[in-house]
C-alpha cells in the first residue's frame, strides 16, 4: 500500500507541487553532461531539505519536478533556497559558465506552481468524520449550559 500521509510533530500532510524554471534568458544549456550535473545538485538540495521528488524531467531550457515540500517551509522560501544553491554549486562545478552567466545567476527570476491534491471524495469524507467526531466528543460533556443574557427585566 503507497503512503498516503506524512506526518510531522502535529501535523498530517500531503503536499505535492508542480513546479517549473528556467535557466536564465531561457538558453538552452540544460543537456548532457550539464544535465547530469544538475540533476544530481537538485536531488542533493532536495534531500537536504527533506522535500521528496516524485517525478522530474528537464528539457533543454526548463525543468519541470513534481514534489512533495513538507508543510514546515513554503513553497517560495524552497524555491528560493533550491534555485540559489543550485546556482552557486553549477558554477562552481562547471567554471566555464561564469563567461555566459554573470554574477553567479543561472536561473531566471521566478518560477511557476500549481498545486496537486487529492479527489474531492477524500475531502468530503473527512469532513464528515471530523463532524461526527466532534458529535461524539459533545456527547462525553455532562454540563448543561444556561444562556447569558436570559433572565428578567
Amino acid at each position: 500500500m503507497a503512503i498516503k500521509e506524512y506526518s510531522l510533530a502535529h501535523t498530517k500532510w500531503l503536499c505535492k507541487y508542480h513546479i517549473v524554471f528556467t535557466p536564465k534568458y531561457r538558453r538552452k544549456v540544460i543537456f548532457n553532461q550539464l544535465k547530469k550535473d544538475i540533476g544530481e545538485i537538485l536531488r542533493r538540495s532536495c534531500n537536504y531539505k527533506g522535500v521528496k521528488i516524485l517525478e522530474a524531467y528537464m528539457m533543454p531550457d526548463h525543468v519541470h519536478m513534481l514534489v512533495m515540500i513538507p508543510p514546515k517551509y513554503s513553497v517560495s522560501a524552497f524555491m528560493g533556497y533550491l534555485k540559489g544553491k543550485s546556482a552557486l554549486m553549477i558554477f562552481e562545478n562547471n567554471a566555464n559558465l561564469k563567461y555566459h552567466y554573470g554574477n553567479r545567476h543561472f536561473w531566471a527570476e521566478g518560477y511557476y506552481v500549481s498545486t496537486v491534491g487529492i479527489n474531492e471524495e477524500t475531502v468530503r469524507k473527512y469532513i464528515r468524520e471530523q463532524e461526527t467526531a466532534d458529535i461524539a466528543l459533545d456527547k462525553l460533556s455532562v454540563k448543561e449550559y444556561e444562556a447569558p443574557f436570559k433572565g428578567s427585566k
